[in-house]
């Protein structure tokens, strides 16, 4: 089944561009998480892990 997708891609043009599209916003979104996870407050992140035991 994988030789069929794998032909009809293969037959478009500028196909080849859609896999370094596809990691440029993976990635930028992973930087972009990373640097929200970094910058967030560290009481914020100690009251958000404290709900789960609190009544």
């Amino acid at each position: 089944m994988l030789k069929f997708i794998k032909h009809n891609m293969g037959t478009i043009d500028g196909v080849s561009i859609y896999p370094i599209i596809s990691l440029t916003i993976f990635f930028t979104v992973f930087v972009a998480f990373f640097i929200w996870a970094m910058t967030y407050k560290k009481e914020t992140i100690k009251e958000l892990s404290e709900l789960p035991f609190k009544d």
